[in-house]
C-alpha cells in the first residue's frame, strides 16, 4: 500500500488511477466535491460505528461469559419480558457456530469482524491508496457483517420473540458502518466507473435513502413489538 491522498478531486478529463500495491484505482472521470465525500468525514462516521460496535461486543461477551456463570441471574439489559438479553442469549442463533461440543458466542466473532473494520477506517483516514480488489473485498466484508446482523435481527423479533438492546445498538451501528464504507467505496476509493452511481451520492439521494433505511427500521421494531418495550 502506498501513502497517499485519496481525498476527492475537482474533475478530471477521464485519465484513470495508477497501480498502487499491485492494484488498479478506477479512478472516475468526474471526481465528487464536497466535505460529504471526503475520506476525513467518511471514514471518522466508520470509525465511530465501528468502535460502538466493537464496544457493544465486547459488551456482549461479558454478558455471555455472566450469563454461563450465573445461569438463573438476570442481565443488566433485561427490562422485561420483551426487552430481555438473557432469552436472547440463551436462544441457539445466539451461538450458530459449533466445533466439536464447543459453541462459540457471535459476539466473540463481533469483536474480531468490528476490529477489523476499525483499523480499515484508520487505513482511510490516514489516505492510504489500497488496490481496487481490496477495496472491494472490504465493501463485501461489511456487507456481510450486514446481512448477518439483520438474519440475528429478524430472528430475535420474529423467532426468538425478545429484544436484547446490545443486539439492537450493534445492528444499528453496523447500518451506519455499512453506508459510510459504501459510500467511500465509490466516491474515495473509486471502484465504480457507473456515472449513475456516483450521481447517486452527487445528488444527496443516498442521504435520503439512508435516513429513510434508519426510520423503516425504527418502524418495524416499533409496530412489532412497540408495546411490549414500553410495558
Amino acid at each position: 500500500m502506498t501513502d497517499t491522498s485519496l481525498d476527492s478531486t475537482p474533475e478530471s478529463d477521464g485519465n484513470h488511477g495508477t497501480d498502487h500495491g499491485g492494484g488498479m484505482h478506477a479512478t472516475p472521470g468526474r471526481g465528487l466535491r464536497g466535505w460529504r465525500h471526503g475520506s476525513t468525514w467518511l471514514y471518522l462516521v466508520m470509525l465511530a460505528s465501528s468502535g460502538l460496535a466493537l464496544i457493544v461486543s465486547l459488551a456482549l461477551s461479558a454478558e455471555t461469559l455472566e450469563l454461563a456463570r450465573h445461569p438463573r441471574q438476570l442481565l443488566s439489559c433485561d427490562v422485561n419480558k420483551t426487552v430481555s438479553c438473557s432469552t436472547v442469549a440463551e436462544a441457539w442463533q445466539a451461538e450458530i457456530v459449533k466445533i466439536g461440543g464447543l459453541s462459540f458466542p457471535n459476539a466473540f466473532f463481533g469483536i474480531a469482524a468490528e476490529s477489523i473494520f476499525v483499523t480499515l477506517a484508520v487505513i482511510g483516514l490516514a489516505r492510504i491508496a489500497v488496490p481496487r480488489w481490496f477495496a472491494v473485498c472490504t465493501w463485501a466484508g461489511g456487507l456481510c457483517a450486514l446481512l448477518y446482523a439483520y438474519w440475528l435481527f429478524e430472528q430475535s423479533l420474529f423467532v426468538i420473540n425478545a429484544l436484547c438492546l446490545w443486539c439492537l445498538t450493534l445492528m444499528f451501528a453496523t447500518t451506519i458502518q455499512f453506508m459510510a464504507l459504501s459510500h467511500a467505496t465509490v466516491s474515495v476509493q473509486r471502484v465504480s466507473r457507473s456515472e449513475g452511481l456516483r450521481s447517486y451520492f452527487r445528488l444527496h439521494y443516498d442521504l435520503m435513502v439512508d435516513v429513510l433505511w434508519i426510520v423503516i427500521l425504527i418502524a418495524i421494531i416499533l409496530l412489532r413489538d412497540g408495546s411490549g418495550i414500553f410495558a
